[in-house]
């Protein structure tokens, strides 16, 4: 289980970041609609953490996955800094900032759904699992997609940096692809530390209960 000290530690950096990402971003409705995720899922997790704890890998993926949610909706995610830089770095024709930030929308949420059903649900480590959870993470990615769409109806030209396609016509191709592989890479990457950290956890657990 995360201790004390780092969840306090991870929480101080992860609001200290919203509150600096707040001050004069780019565009503040862009702010609103990328922090979204951050502004739920954080007060849930705090309001849940004793009843379900998760494992520490998974809350320092979620964190790592808010700070990218948190620096892409500062400046958007066609003009983060870091995507000048690697565009200019590989001679990218535009800034793919975004592409990272959709692998990491494969990539952290196949770690919390991979816990979830292995923690509250039959399934067993397999290829049903993999499948799975594959398939759970390309369903939000086509969501987010969706909603995307819904604010770039709402909103108009507002809605242009939300979407930040920045001329690709295949951009939510590309988006729901790489939150494909990021989902299918967490895994086979992250599959056995996770089946580690979920055995120490449910060690722990026992431990106190005893």
């Amino acid at each position: 289980m995360i201790t004390a000290v780092e969840k306090g530690i991870l929480l101080a950096v992860l609001l200290s970041a919203l509150i600096v990402s707040y001050i004069d971003p780019y565009d503040r409705l862009t702010w609103y609609l990328e922090t979204f995720p951050v502004l739920i899922g954080l007060p849930l997790i705090t309001a849940t953490y004793r009843r379900f704890a998760f494992t520490p890998l998974c809350y320092r993926l979620l964190f790592l996955h808010a700070l990218i949610l948190i620096l892409g909706a500062h400046y958007t995610y066609a003009r983060v800094p870091l995507g000048y830089w690697m565009q200019d770095m590989f001679e990218f024709s535009r800034n793919h900032y975004d592409r990272i930030g959709h692998i990491a929308q494969g990539f952290v949420p196949a770690i919390l759904a991979r816990e979830i059903l292995l923690r509250r649900s039959p399934l067993v480590v397999g290829k049903w699992l993999f499948l799975i959870v594959t398939s759970i993470c390309l369903a939000f990615s086509a969501f987010y997609e969706m909603i995307e769409w819904w604010a770039a109806i709402a909103a108009n030209e507002a809605s242009v940096e939300f979407l930040g396609t920045q001329g690709d016509i295949w951009d939510t191709q590309w988006d729901m692809f790489l939150a494909l592989l990021g989902a299918m890479g967490a895994q086979c990457l992250l599959g056995r530390y996770h089946d580690k950290a979920l055995s120490r956890l449910a060690s722990s657990g026992a431990a106190a209960h005893q």
